[in-house]
């Protein structure tokens, strides 16, 4: 597929980034930034797409928003190839397997294994900007998930993006501008992504995956558009059999009891969750650097060797518990689409259900309580995603929540 094809209903962002990488090296590379796309205004792409000709086409510094899943990071990654390619439209084939390895020599990636990105590795970042490109025209830096940057870190990368290197192009990803600084806001040109529709997910998983159609569509529903979580529900049977028994814990619930073992158990299905996702990750590491470091397969690391195996295994544990709160958030996200199915049918709404595989119970849950108690529990279904994210052990935080279900009847 071309770098711009898992790039799902994002036309007007694709042409956008486009007409950024045909353009020679050094035209129009504007250093006082502004948005120039705007999905959410009523401008046609026709005339987003001439606004945004008129205001030059490339700038050193840019910022991809959208909300989680909308292909944030593939779209950096698809610009990121365009720009170090040998100059065809696709992006040359080299140049594309070297960017998806993330060893492409001209390419520098700043992603989160933990909470947040720490300064260090800004510091490191900016001073790798000021290297000039190999065998490119640019040297790109993508950093993933910028909104993670504390404010002191965030003031560091302010600095280099005012004055950035003449070939050097920072590409930052985060769910809004909100979540950044308004200094950092004003010095990059912004470029927002929708949620794709359900169709234009499921299509492509059909295509790029090959998934038959019928499990597409149900993954893509899901997923609530979620392109990454779409993917793995479609190819991982275990993946579709946790989230199935999470919503089931949830309509099992009837009493303060059976809230607190649904707690117990739901933090079980993410810790499975989140280890699924890491432990295949964490062992292609260990093995890769113990190669780098000149490490036999089976042999055992020399002492001198063992400080750097440590800061691996470090970032690992990272990694680890990020996975598992995003594990332990996807399983609200999970309940909040439960909830939100039931309140359509309080309501009668024509909206298309997100969990239709479960309409009979949907229909009891609606019928058993009102609209004001379905509202009452996502809400608290919203608060525990913020205890979470805001370090509350999230044992309590679930317990807190489910026994909030029982006292509203639901």
């Amino acid at each position: 597929m071309a770098i711009w094809d898992e790039l799902t209903g994002q036309d007007d962002a694709i042409a956008v980034f486009q007409a950024a990488a045909s353009s020679p090296v050094g035209h129009a590379m504007v250093r006082s930034q502004a948005t120039v796309l705007d999905q959410a205004t009523d401008m046609p792409p026709a005339d987003a797409a001439a606004a945004h000709a008129a205001s030059g086409s490339m700038t050193h510094s840019w910022l991809i928003t959208g909300p989680p899943g909308s292909g944030r990071s593939n779209l950096a990654f698809a610009f990121a190839t365009a720009l170090l390619s040998d100059g065809t439209p696709a992006g040359d084939i080299a140049t594309r397997k070297q960017v998806d390895a993330r060893t492409h020599p001209d390419l520098n990636v700043l992603g989160t294994t933990g909470v947040i990105i720490k300064r260090g590795d800004v510091r490191e970042m900016v001073k790798l900007s000021h290297y000039s490109p190999s065998v490119s025209r640019y040297r790109v830096i993508v950093v993933e998930d910028a909104d993670r940057m504390m404010e002191d870190t965030s003031n560091f990368l302010l600095k280099e993006l005012e004055e950035p290197p003449e070939r050097t192009v920072w590409i930052l990803c985060a769910p809004s501008e909100a979540d950044l600084l308004p200094t950092i806001r004003s010095r990059v040109r912004t470029v927002r992504l929708r949620v794709p529709s359900v169709d234009d997910v499921a299509e492509l998983l059909k295509n790029r995956d090959g998934v038959d159609p019928e499990l597409a569509e149900r993954a893509a529903r899901h997923a609530q558009s979620h392109i990454g979580m779409a993917r793995r529900l479609a190819t991982n049977e275990d993946a579709r059999a946790r989230r199935q028994e999470t919503l089931m814990l949830a309509l099992g619930i009837r009493g303060v009891s059976d809230a607190v073992m649904a707690a117990a158990r739901m933090l079980e299905i993410a810790g499975a969750d989140a280890k699924a996702l890491t432990e295949e990750t964490d062992a292609e590491e260990r093995e890769h650097t113990l190669r780098s470091l000149g490490v036999a397969p089976g042999g055992t690391p020399p002492p001198g060797l063992r400080a750097q195996l440590r800061e691996l295994e470090e970032d690992q544990k990272r990694r680890a518990r990020r996975s598992l709160r995003d594990g332990i958030d996807r399983i609200l996200v999970d309940l909040l689409s439960l909830y939100r199915d039931a309140m359509m049918l309080q309501l009668g709404s024509q909206s298309a259900l997100v969990n239709i595989e479960l309409r009979d119970e949907l229909v009891a849950l609606s019928k058993h309580t009102a609209p004001a108690d379905t509202l009452a529990v996502m809400d608290a279904i919203a608060m525990a995603r913020t205890r979470i994210g805001a370090n509350v052990a999230p044992a309590l935080a679930l317990e807190a929540m489910l026994v909030s279900t029982v006292r509203k009847g639901t």
